[in-house]
């Protein structure tokens, strides 16, 4: 009796043993037994990654090429405008200029018949007239094309609309005053088209211009 007393806890150690090893191994258990991945999954997911990142590339070159074929278009579209409005403003430079031309034919037309007229002796009188009509004309076409003429006789001098030639010692007028003009100042609205050259007064020396020219002409005949 003692001796299959003994025996009987060793028995339950070998089969507990035995059961342990047999769990351990068994295919069952998920932590002995992990999930591998098959090797075609793997090659499969980066396939579909390089046709994903492959479509990407087309998507933008198609983009590049589009953006490139505006701006090309674009380009072009510039070049046209520019060359039409050079065109167009070199149209309308030589309609003006003709216009101007035009206009002025009828004034050579006038200094014909005043030349015939001179070459046909008589008086004066005739060429007198025909100059006189040939300067109406002329004026009438400056004005026409907003051109006037600026006096400058009696005003005080302003190196804007005037251009001093001469200095003339004056008592009659006020020194820095416009006292002749050469030629006449002309004006296009506000802006000047040609400053009057004029002469200036200025004031006389204190002593007098006898007792400066005495001086003058004493010095002049010692020399």
């Amino acid at each position: 009796m003692s001796k299959h007393k003994d025996q009987k806890p060793r028995d339950e150690t070998a089969e507990w043993s035995l059961g342990h090893e047999e769990r351990k191994d068994s295919p069952d258990d998920p932590a002995q037994n992990p999930i591998e991945l098959h090797p075609d999954d793997s090659s499969a997911s980066q396939s579909s990654e390089l046709a994903e990142l492959r479509e990407q590339i087309a998507n933008k070159d198609k983009e590049i090429a589009d953006l490139k074929d505006k701006y090309l278009r674009a380009l072009a579209d510039t070049e046209n405008i520019r060359k039409r409005m050079r065109q167009q403003s070199e149209d309308s430079v030589r309609l003006q200029r003709e216009n101007l031309l035009r206009e002025l034919l009828p004034i050579t037309d006038n200094l014909e018949r005043a030349v015939e007229a001179a070459r046909g002796g008589g008086n004066g009188k005739p060429i007198v007239e025909g100059v006189e009509m040939v300067l109406r004309s002329l004026l009438d076409f400056l004005r026409a094309h907003g051109v006037t003429p600026r006096e400058a006789v009696g005003q005080p001098f302003d190196p804007q609309f005037h251009e001093a030639v001469d200095h003339v010692e004056s008592v009659e007028h006020p020194p820095n005053t416009v006292i002749s003009e050469f030629h006449r100042g002309y004006q296009v609205g506000d802006r000047v088209l040609r400053p009057a050259r004029v002469a200036v007064a200025k004031a006389p020396p204190r002593d007098g211009p006898s007792g400066k020219n005495g001086e003058d002409d004493g010095g002049v005949e010692n020399n």
